[in-house]
């Protein structure tokens, strides 16, 4: 291995999104960078982020309001995201020529939807500060002398800074090349590092009635969490069927939730289809339907009174303990109060988390308590700053997540 002799002020480890951002602002400052990468190219993970459309940021302005998204790591976030918020976020973009555009719950995308214009503009932030970019470099060790980072050994030979810069990412979609590097060096750097658990991942359910209805997306569901049949919480939103289970934006942010029950007992769920109607009214309005049409058989009037696409797995679910060839004129009043219960509380059992390849961020990280957030700098090693998912915060989808990149990445590159 040759060693080479360049020396730069700032070297960033990690071309995803708050490595990029922390190399170009160190570079707008002035400071000679050198950004590595193990990829062939920089952003892998971003392009593939928001189903490759990029959920950049939550356009929620309020500094409070946004950083009570983060639980127990919101009182460390303050200062950073009071340095660079989310109006920067969109004052970054948009200055460099990409429109945001803000869609339902709040996400922010830009108006192309395209994930690539997204790394195109960090490219170019990156081109114009002049930072040197060597892709396709591994990081093979860190090297330390006392408590400094010494020097970066990699493929291409060892290369050397004033302030280093850790932006490797965490260990959702292993894919991209986010295989959890970062959590080892960190480690052997002595910091503390939480072992991560996927957090924002899809549920995996029994119960084929559900399985039939992959791809069925339903908008507007209310579903119950129970532990040992002892209701845990609730959430409504947005439920999507998949092969394995259960995913959407309402399942994935009460993911982390379901994991700690799961750690404690049986967890089971029920959906309640109809969260806006009360029973009495649901079984109004499904009489109103059994009058209408009282000489068809009951297998043929489903769809008139379960949410659109549902049929399939109602069917499977009632077909228990109704013949559905009967004639609606034959269904017994208890068999209409079965068929009402049914959609008001459709029952799901929960056998565990999808792994992280499915997983949209996971938590996992070094301890903030050993981070001083208001620079990103270690408290432990003087010369080294952690961004992104390196650093242990549980983050709920709908772009907290690369908010959390850019504010991170940014406050990094300004300190460093």
């Amino acid at each position: 291995m040759h060693t080479s002799s360049e020396h730069f002020d700032v070297l960033v480890i990690g071309g995803g999104a708050s490595g990029m951002i922390a190399a170009g602002r160190a570079a707008d400052l002035g400071k000679r960078v050198l950004l590595v990468e193990k990829n062939k190219h920089l952003g892998e993970k971003l392009k593939i982020s928001g189903g490759g459309r990029c959920n950049i940021t939550n356009a929620t302005y309020d500094t409070r309001a946004f950083v009570a998204n983060y639980g127990a790591a919101s009182h460390f976030l303050f200062s950073p995201l009071s340095q660079f918020g989310v109006k920067d976020t969109f004052t970054f973009f948009e200055s460099r020529g990409l429109p945001l555009v803000v869609q339902a719950r709040n996400r922010a995308f830009p108006h192309t939807e395209k994930s690539t214009d997204v790394c195109n503009t960090l490219l170019s932030y990156l081109k114009k500060g002049g930072v040197t970019i060597r892709a396709n470099c591994a990081v093979k060790k860190i090297l330390v002398e006392g408590n400094r980072i010494a020097g970066v050994a990699t493929a291409a030979g060892t290369f050397t800074a004033e302030h280093y810069i850790l932006a490797t990412g965490g260990v959702s979609h292993p894919e991209t090349g986010s295989t959890g590097d970062g959590f080892g060096w960190l480690e052997e750097l002595h910091h503390t590092v939480k072992t991560p658990t996927p957090t924002i991942v899809p549920l995996a359910t029994s119960g084929q009635w559900s399985h039939v209805l992959s791809g069925v997306s339903l908008s507007f569901m209310k579903i119950t969490f129970y532990k040992d049949g002892v209701k845990a919480f609730s959430k409504t939103g947005k439920v999507l069927f998949t092969h394995f289970g259960l995913s959407g934006p309402l399942i994935l942010n009460s993911a982390s939730m379901v994991g700690d029950l799961l750690r404690e007992g049986l967890v089971t769920a029920r959906i309640d289809s109809y969260p806006d109607t009360e029973i009495g009214a649901l079984d109004a309005s499904i009489t109103k339907v059994f009058d209408t049409h009282k000489n068809k058989m009951l297998k043929n009037i489903l769809k008139e009174i379960v949410p659109e696409g549902m049929t399939p797995g109602v069917e499977m679910l009632l077909a228990a303990s109704i013949d559905l060839d009967t004639k609606v004129h034959s269904i017994t009043k208890e068999q209409r109060r079965t068929i009402v219960d049914t959609l008001k509380a459709l029952p799901i059992t929960v056998t565990g988390l999808m792994g992280y390849d499915r997983a949209v961020v996971a938590d996992g990280g070094v301890t903030l308590s050993e981070i001083d957030t208001k620079t990103m700098r270690s408290k432990i090693i003087p010369n080294l700053s952690v961004t992104g998912d390196l650093l242990h915060i549980n983050r709920p989808s709908g772009g907290y997540s690369l908010q959390l990149c850019w504010t991170t990445g940014w406050v990094a590159g300004t300190h460093a």
